[in-house]
């Protein structure tokens, strides 16, 4: 016998829904579902008390695209990327993209790749591969494979030091400085011996937007080969900056135009402009991809090699890089690019000209963001500064202290990306100004407010 709904219950469904009044399933399994206008309504609700993406300045990540891009996403969701037989299209324009990126980058001819959902796993790939050709060597020389080593500055991302906890091997990382935040051969040539697997340099770090001298690592390493012998790949972790650099400094090389550099990974989701997650990892030359990491499957209706650490995935994201590629193409790209970086440097204008914030490393290659500090001490701090400018105005302008040994440093990032304005540039300048104000006048923020603003560099 059908039940009959309550009033209260039927006024819900005409007027709203239950859950203005009751509270939403948390943590048990719903005993009973609910129409598709309340799921929608209620995971709509939650959604909405989030940050506004456009004025999170601390996310590398890309919140807008194109309507047409948005389609084609839409359209595509459904489809298993893994699923090379039944689609065999989205696997050739894989490749594609490859292919592009390997010429973006400099390779010197026929090279490989992988897609994958982020640099995270890129630079898991890439370790791998570094790991296993090491080994490959060793062996050959009838040498100890036992204690391999990675090295690496304290301005790398934190999946650095996750590749060597997972995968076992010793991470040689070199300390930042109060005043030098990145990482050059200097640095690198104590560190490496017959047991480095590579070395990672990074292009555009999350902490400044800049990047390790990668042309002095180059150097560095190809002088080792030359009078010791020693064959040690350098690997650029161009998550931010490998859709950067190409556009903004063509001339600064940084890639497979430098000898040693033989694997690169690049975030699709950040400045290659597509929603998360897509990232790739290109090799220079198909040898650089250790062969003992590529499996053949054949349960799906057709043989095809993997080279993955996870197996099902979207080919919508693949689908959306593919369209900026073609879509924008170098010209789009540069415009893009540099409108990003004009907005920057008014920024950067605007905060120097406050004359309360040292601009940090603005005369160098840098991503388009603004890394900036607090000329000297006041009543109130930046991350006093964040919790104002997050409360009053909704921006999110992160705050963070630098990895060692520049761990007493605190600096602030602005990330101006392409949904940014000059007009928002102008806003942000004047809710800046407000803030340092506001903080003066009450001696910066209460403790309880500081404790809420304890937040990373972003990703």
């Amino acid at each position: 016998m059908t039940e009959t709904p309550s009033p209260a219950t039927a006024s819900a469904a005409l007027f709203g829904n239950r859950f203005l009044t009751r509270e939403v399933p948390t943590k048990t399994f719903p005993d009973s579902g609910m129409s598709p206008v309340e799921a929608m309504r209620l995971v709509g609700e939650d959604i909405a008390l989030e940050g506004d993406p456009a004025r999170n300045l601390a996310t590398f990540v890309t919140t807008w695209m194109e309507p047409e891009a948005r389609k084609i996403i839409a359209g595509n969701l459904h489809r298993n990327f893994i699923d090379h037989a039944e689609y065999p299209r989205t696997a050739e324009i894989e490749q594609r993209c490859i292919r592009m990126l390997a010429d973006l980058f400099h390779a010197p001819g026929e090279t490989t790749g992988a897609r994958t959902q982020g640099s995270s796993e890129a630079i898991m790939l890439g370790g791998l591969s570094l790991k296993w050709n090491w080994r490959k060597r060793r062996e050959a020389a009838g040498a100890s494979t036992a204690a391999p080593n990675l090295v690496f500055g304290g301005d790398v991302h934190v999946v650095w030091e996750k590749f060597c906890r997972y995968f076992d091997v010793e991470p040689r990382i070199v300390p930042l400085q109060p005043d030098k935040y990145t990482i050059g051969p200097d640095d690198v040539a104590p560190r490496v011996d017959e047991n480095t697997i590579g070395v990672a340099a990074v292009l555009g770090t999350t902490f400044t937007g800049h990047k390790d001298d990668v042309v002095g690592i180059n150097d560095l390493l190809v002088r080792l080969k030359a009078e010791q012998g020693l064959d040690v790949p350098l690997h650029v972790d161009g998550a931010s900056g490998g859709f950067v650099w190409p556009f903004l400094y063509p001339d600064s090389p940084w890639d497979f135009r430098l000898e040693q550099v033989h694997s690169i990974n690049v975030s699709g989701h950040k400045f290659g402009l597509v929603y998360p997650g897509i990232g790739w990892l290109i090799f220079r030359e198909k040898d650089d991809l250790a062969k003992d990491l590529v499996f053949e499957e054949n349960y799906l209706g057709k043989t095809d090699a993997t080279f993955t650490l996870n197996f099902s995935t979207g080919s919508a994201m693949v689908l959306a890089q593919y369209y900026n590629l073609v879509r924008y193409g170098r010209e789009g790209y540069t415009y893009i690019m540099q409108a990003m970086q004009q907005n920057a440097e008014v920024l950067a204008d605007k905060l120097e000209a406050m004359d309360l914030f040292e601009v940090i490393g603005r005369d160098q290659e840098q991503l388009p963001l603004v890394a900036f500090k607090l000329k000297e001490e006041r009543s109130y701090n930046e991350f006093d500064i964040a919790w104002q400018l997050s409360a009053e105005r909704g921006w999110m302008v992160p705050a963070y202290t630098l990895p060692p040994d520049a761990q007493d440093v605190t600096i602030m990032r602005a990330l101006v990306k392409e949904t940014m304005s000059r007009e928002h540039v102008d806003t942000l300048a004047r809710d800046i100004i407000d803030a340092c104000a506001t903080l003066e006048a009450k001696g910066g923020a209460h403790e309880s407010e500081r404790r809420k603003m304890v937040v990373g560099p972003g990703h």
